[in-house]
């Protein structure tokens, strides 16, 4: 009899994976540097990690159904096989002075790796961690949002020290380590496995069975249920970006803080993504995922709407973060969500499909908030059409739970006939 994986060693694996593919989110170290050394302008050097997020978001999308046919390990080793040629590539490509070869390998290749590495250990948590299906996928994506906060200065030590080319050489090869022994232990737990030992009073087997459906992806995305999961996420990430890529200077316009104030804001809202991830999924093992949206949902229409008229400098910085942990947690929350609404059957070609939101809203969110200030040159009407959109968001939240009782209730009536008609 083979022995079984230790399901906090599987969940550590996924750390790696999302720890080192999550570095994207330091790309902007890289800037300055690209800039004085080859004169290429900063939307030309901006556009690498636009297309390493959109090809992020269609590799997700398109490779969910490999993930599934071949299972963790094989998508492991394809993600880490193109994260790190994509690095090493990025490294050649600079070291020639080809700005299209930069795009190729860090944003088309680089991207692709990004996708497959983000959905490879998510459906695998879910079926390890049946009892805690948020805490095990907030883990792993705390670990995509905490990334840039370790990598940021090792990059950029790395680039004072031996230079920009060197340092996609190291960081390729470092990754290419972390990815390929963290790959090698992802699998997926044995047919029938139950965790032993739980504290919970409701056995796994039987929050399994409470799933309300086990579909397939292409039979999913059917479902009035999968769209309203699209549309939530979107509108979060739209207003979580957009948020995100203007929070420096709406901070000195609106409350008034200094450059270097602003600047440390900045870097507090990343541990408060981070934080969010993990806490924010945790609490949805207990109150239930749609009790989470809603509460996202609630908390950012009435943030939004404060954060025009806030001139206090603390109570500002505080909506900040709170708006900042809804959106990390939006992303963390989503798997688990997932798993309750269309089961484990497809579930990693699920969360590719529906990952098409944040390649969307990734696009979306700076643009409209760009064109809303320089249309109206004023943040607050843009904070007041962002607060609408989660009254929408709101709403979604609500109706989905219609949807979900009235497929509850149909499941229950065809149980029941089922039954009688048995006897």
């Amino acid at each position: 009899m083979t022995k079984t994986k230790n399901r906090w060693l599987i969940a550590a694996a996924a750390v790696g994976i999302h720890i080192s593919i999550g570095s994207v989110y330091s790309w902007s170290v890289f800037t300055n540097p690209l800039r004085d050394e080859h004169n290429w302008g900063l939307r030309e050097i901006s556009l690498t990690f636009s297309i390493a997020i959109l090809f992020l978001g269609l590799s997700a999308a398109f490779m969910g159904h490999f993930v599934e046919k071949y299972g963790p390990r094989a998508s492991g080793l394809v993600s880490t096989l193109c994260f790190a040629a994509g690095l090493i590539g990025a490294g050649f490509a600079e070291s020639i002075g080809s700005l299209y070869l930069l795009y190729f390998f860090y944003g088309v290749l680089g991207g692709i790796g990004l996708g497959i590495g983000y959905i490879t250990p998510v459906s695998s948590l879910v079926k390890w961690f049946p009892d805690r299906r948020g805490l095990a996928t907030g883990l792993a994506i705390m670990g995509f949002g905490f990334a840039s906060l370790i990598a940021s200065p090792v990059i950029a030590s790395l680039i004072s020290s031996v230079g920009i080319d060197r340092t996609f050489y190291i960081l390729g090869t470092v990754y290419f380590i972390i990815m390929i022994s963290s790959s090698l232990y992802l699998a997926p737990p044995p047919e029938g496995w139950i965790p032993v030992n739980k504290k919970g009073n409701q056995p796994a087997a039987e929050i399994v069975k409470s799933d309300l459906s086990q579909m397939t992806a292409n039979e999913a995305v059917k479902t009035l249920r999968f769209w309203a999961l699209w549309g939530m996420l979107f509108i979060n990430v739209t207003c979580g970006i957009a948020i995100i890529s203007v929070a420096s200077p709406m901070a000195q316009d609106i409350a008034g803080l200094s450059t270097a104030a602003a600047a440390a804001m900045v870097g507090i809202m990343g541990l408060f993504n981070g934080f969010g991830r993990i806490g924010w999924a945790s609490v949805s093992d207990y109150i239930g995922r749609p009790n989470v949206y809603t509460a996202f949902f609630a908390i950012q229409t009435a943030a939004f709407l404060l954060l025009p008229n806030v001139t206090n400098a603390i109570v500002f910085q505080a909506l900040i973060f709170l708006i900042l942990t809804c959106y990390g947690g939006g992303f963390a929350s989503i798997p688990a969500y997932i798993g309750d609404l269309f089961g484990t059957k497809q579930l990693g070609a699920i969360h590719g499909y529906i990952l098409t939101a944040w390649a969307a809203a990734g696009l979306a969110g700076p643009l409209v908030v760009s064109w809303i200030r320089e249309t109206t040159d004023s943040y607050s009407l843009t904070l007041y059409i962002f607060a609408s959109a989660f009254v929408a968001a709101l709403a979604i939240s609500l109706l989905i739970r219609i949807n979900i009782k009235k497929v509850r209730d149909l499941n229950r009536t065809s149980a029941s006939n089922a039954v009688s008609h048995h006897n």
